[in-house]
């Protein structure tokens, strides 16, 4: 998820500060992407920089409270309007793992395997656990979804990676 994308997004609702950022960030995503209020502010100076949002007055605490500018509201509507491609992802950590294991001297794959079965479904049940609890709305659960297809679609992708080694064996 692009935090930078997702803070423009909370910003096209109204002015807000970092930390309200921060909090309406995480309700949005279920705090499945906690942030720390350092990146908030981080990517708020470089929003900022790049013309899509301006700092106004403080609040009475002294947080300044940031506005979506024109190009913001530009910028977020072609990232809206963008569908995301699965290039644009960064690389898969379990993939070049498991590649590596296969191609390593001495390292039991059925083992690294197993152990991510075990991980992932451990993520499962506490992703579905999260699901049921869930009060958050829509976004929520439509973030809770995505990660539990995820974790079912890796559960399977493991379970070929099993197929695959047997049969090369």
């Amino acid at each position: 998820m692009s935090i930078r994308h997702g803070l423009l997004a909370l910003l096209s609702r109204g002015p807000r500060h970092g930390y309200q950022l921060r909090v309406e960030f995480e309700a949005s995503t279920g705090a499945t992407w906690p942030l720390n209020i350092g990146q908030v502010y981080t990517t708020l100076s470089r929003l900022e920089r790049d013309g899509l949002v301006e700092p106004g007055e403080s609040d009475e605490q002294g947080r300044v409270v940031y506005t979506l500018t024109a190009d913001g509201r530009a910028e977020l509507a072609r990232w809206f309007g963008t569908p995301i491609v699965q290039s644009d992802r960064p690389r898969d950590e379990l993939v070049i793992k498991l590649a590596m294991a296969v191609e390593a001297k001495e390292v039991d794959v059925a083992e690294v395997i197993r152990r991510q079965r075990t991980a992932t479904m451990r993520a499962l049940q506490q992703l579905t656990k999260a699901k049921r609890a869930a009060t958050g709305g829509a976004a929520q659960r439509l973030v809770l979804d995505s990660m539990i297809f995820r974790a079912e679609a890796e559960q399977r992708w493991l379970d070929h990676c099993e197929a695959v080694l047997k049969e090369e064996t």
